[in-house]
C-alpha cells in the first residue's frame, strides 16, 4: 500500500467523516484535514479567506499545505473539493497516496449540505443544479483516483469497510 490515503470528492461527500472512520480502523495513521490545517495556520475560516482574499489566494494556501503534508507518511488526508483540480497538487497526491474518490450524486450532496452556509462556492447559489455543474467540471479529474467509491445511501461504516477491502485487494 502507498504510504498515505487521500480522500477526494465534492464538498459534502463525506471526506472528513470517512477519514475519521478510517482512523478508528487504522490507528497507526494520522488524520489530516487540509481545510482544517489551512484554518489553523492562517487563523481564519475558509469562508473568510475566500471572502477577503479570493479563491486564488485560498488555492495558493491549499497547494502549499498539500506540498508540506504529503512529504510525510502514514496519513489519512481529507482534501478540499477543489484541491484535485490543480495539476501540480494532483501529481503530488497521486505520487504519495492511494487516492480514493468518494463519488456522490448532486442530489445526495444537496440534501447533506442544503442548510450549511459556510460553503464559499455555494454562497450565492446553493442548489442541486449548481452542485451538479461543479461535479461535471471536476469529475474528469476525480476519475483519475486509484479507487472510486459510490457513497449514496451508505453509512460511513459501510463506506470505510468498502475502502479497506479495495485497498487490501489492490
Amino acid at each position: 500500500m502507498k504510504r498515505n490515503i487521500a480522500l477526494i470528492g465534492m464538498m459534502g461527500c463525506g471526506k472528513t467523516t470517512i477519514a475519521k472512520e478510517l482512523g478508528k480502523i487504522l490507528p497507526e495513521y494520522k488524520l489530516i484535514d487540509i481545510d482544517e490545517e489551512i484554518e489553523k495556520s492562517s487563523g481564519k475560516k475558509i469562508s473568510d479567506i475566500f471572502l477577503k482574499f479570493g479563491e486564488s489566494h485560498f488555492r495558493l494556501l491549499e497547494s502549499n499545505k498539500i506540498k508540506s503534508v504529503f512529504s510525510e507518511e502514514n496519513q489519512i488526508i481529507a482534501l478540499g473539493g477543489g484541491a484535485f483540480e490543480n495539476p501540480l497538487n494532483r501529481e503530488i497526491i497521486l505520487e504519495n497516496a492511494k487516492v480514493i474518490y468518494l463519488k456522490t450524486s448532486s442530489k445526495e450532496i444537496f440534501n447533506r449540505i442544503k442548510n450549511e452556509f459556510h460553503r464559499p462556492l455555494l454562497s450565492k447559489n446553493n442548489s442541486e443544479q449548481r452542485i451538479s455543474e461543479i461535479i461535471e467540471k471536476r469529475e474528469p479529474n476525480y476519475l483519475k483516483a486509484d479507487i472510486i467509491i459510490i457513497t449514496d445511501n451508505k453509512t460511513p461504516e459501510e463506506i470505510s469497510k468498502e475502502i479497506l477491502e479495495k485497498l487490501e485487494n489492490d
